[in-house]
């Protein structure tokens, strides 16, 4: 366990051994414009460990796995998206969808709480800014507690 205090936010890093990753779609102003939530869980838990935002793409991945690093993750549960293919290791890698289920759920409490992550909606972002900020509140608030 590792303890870091950053302005006046202690920051305090267990080690996971298993963690579900995804990415959640959703679109800023029309849908040719997507915008993914990547984020990560803790298997046994089900906290999430840390998100992203981005296009689904390679770049946007390796940026989560980065934050995942110090987590310590010995094996991975995913779909079978390229992406997590291409960038773990076949020994940590478990793609399929018996693992992924907590993570699916965090993704329909997501669209059910955000009326701007429904697919079939009237509210939508449209300014890339404002979707991350909306969906990052969110998370920081229910997910891991900080008031903003």
């Amino acid at each position: 366990m590792t303890t870091v205090k950053i302005d006046e936010v202690n920051v305090v890093i267990h080690k996971v051994d298993e963690a579900e990753v995804d990415e959640m779609w959703s679109f800023v102003k029309k849908k040719k414009e997507q915008r993914c939530l990547w984020h990560a869980i803790d298997h046994q838990t089900g906290k999430v460990l840390a998100y992203v935002f981005g296009r689904r793409k390679d770049e946007v991945f390796l940026q989560l796995k980065a934050l995942l690093a110090p987590f310590g993750i010995t094996r991975y549960y995913t779909d079978h998206l390229g992406t997590y293919q291409r960038h773990l290791d076949p020994e940590q890698h478990c793609p399929g969808k018996r693992n992924t289920q907590w993570i699916e759920r965090k993704h329909l409490i997501l669209r059910t709480r955000i009326k701007r992550l429904a697919r079939k909606t009237i509210c939508f972002s449209k300014s890339t800014q404002m979707h991350d900020i909306v969906i990052g509140l969110f998370v920081n608030r229910y997910e891991f507690g900080r008031t903003v």
